[in-house]
């Protein structure tokens, strides 16, 4: 039997590299692109394990057309995930142009490339639940019907996918689909994300490389999953039986002030000893309060998470301990 091709923006990323790696496990050809930078030596470094281990790469980028078209029309992928992007909220802000572009713009482009050389193949879209922004149903959550009301550019850029995800579907007839993916977290996470920094500076605190840690708003409360889980519920989506948008959340919530304490108390540190708020790595706009409605998903495709909040911080902490102790 012939093997299902998938073609992955943002491969060298967290999300990229535990999907190429669920990919290979379920017996796909995967290819992916990746964005040049100047350190060549850090930036496959996700992927090390895996390119000519069943993983194929090449120098590409979301608001370069050509390399699109050629890896596309080179590929014939039977399945498209777009989570390459600039990721991060607070740094949209800095870079508000260039965030618009790739994380929109290019998802125009991606879809192009898809619609003109392999129409018959399958599109997810990495959504996120930054394009709910200020918008909460009356029972607290988040879901697949609420208003978007993005609060950042990152934001407002990802609503545009969102949406020009759905007019390719509904007018071009193209199996395009979307995860709206509340926040997801792993050792693979960029160490200025939150959760890493978290972790990673409790650790280093324990170990006697660092005295203090700064941070941006403490009462921010987020619904936090694994990306392990939330890669196998994007491959989900592509192979439902109908293009459809889903929801993909634990469903509870926590501030990074619970984070803290949860994580610095695992390693017998009181936080409020040793982290302090700087104005600087805090948002134009805030955002307080996420919390995801997955039941949509739960239902309909059976998916679930495997790792709880507790299980995913204590990972990290392993991981992390593992580099600095």
């Amino acid at each position: 039997m012939k093997k299902r091709k998938a073609f992955i923006t943002g491969i060298n990323g967290q999300d990229g590299s535990y999907l190429a790696e669920y990919l290979l496990e379920k017996d796909y050809e995967v290819y992916g692109i990746v964005r040049r930078n100047s350190i060549a030596e850090n930036q496959e470094s996700r992927i090390d394990h895996l390119v000519g281990n069943g993983v194929e790469t090449a120098y590409g980028d979301l608001l370069d057309v050509s390399s699109l078209e050629r890896m596309v029309g080179t590929i014939k992928p039977d399945e498209i995930y777009n989570v390459g992007a600039q990721s991060h909220v607070r740094i949209s802000f800095d870079i508000p142009q260039f965030t618009v572009q790739t994380n929109a713009l290019g998802v125009l482009n991606m879809l192009e490339a898809y619609k003109y050389h392999c129409p018959k193949a399958r599109f997810y879209q990495a959504s996120s639940s930054e394009c709910f922004g200020r918008s909460v149903e009356e029972d607290g959550y988040q879901r697949e019907t609420t208003k978007m009301e993005p609060t950042s550019p990152y934001g407002c850029a990802k609503v545009f996918g969102y949406n020009i995800v759905r007019h390719y579907r509904f007018a071009h007839k193209l199996f395009a689909v979307n995860g709206i993916l509340f926040n997801h977290e792993s050792p693979r996470r960029g160490a200025n994300f939150v959760t890493n920094k978290v972790v990673k500076g409790a650790v280093r605190i324990k170990s006697g490389l660092q005295d203090k840690l700064e941070l941006g708003n403490m009462d921010a409360y987020r619904d936090w999953g694994h990306s392990k889980d939330y890669v196998r519920a994007m491959n989900m989506i592509i192979n439902h039986t109908e293009p459809d948008d889903f929801v993909v959340a634990t469903g509870r919530t926590h501030s990074v002030r619970e984070m803290c304490n949860y994580v610095f108390s695992k390693l017998d540190i009181n936080y409020k000893d040793v982290v302090t708020q700087n104005p600087k790595f805090l948002r134009a706009e805030e955002l307080k309060y996420l919390k995801g409605d997955s039941s949509k998903i739960r239902k309909v495709l059976g998916w679930k998470p495997k790792y709880t909040f507790e299980t995913l911080m204590d990972e990290m902490i392993e991981h992390w301990q593992g580099v600095y102790e």
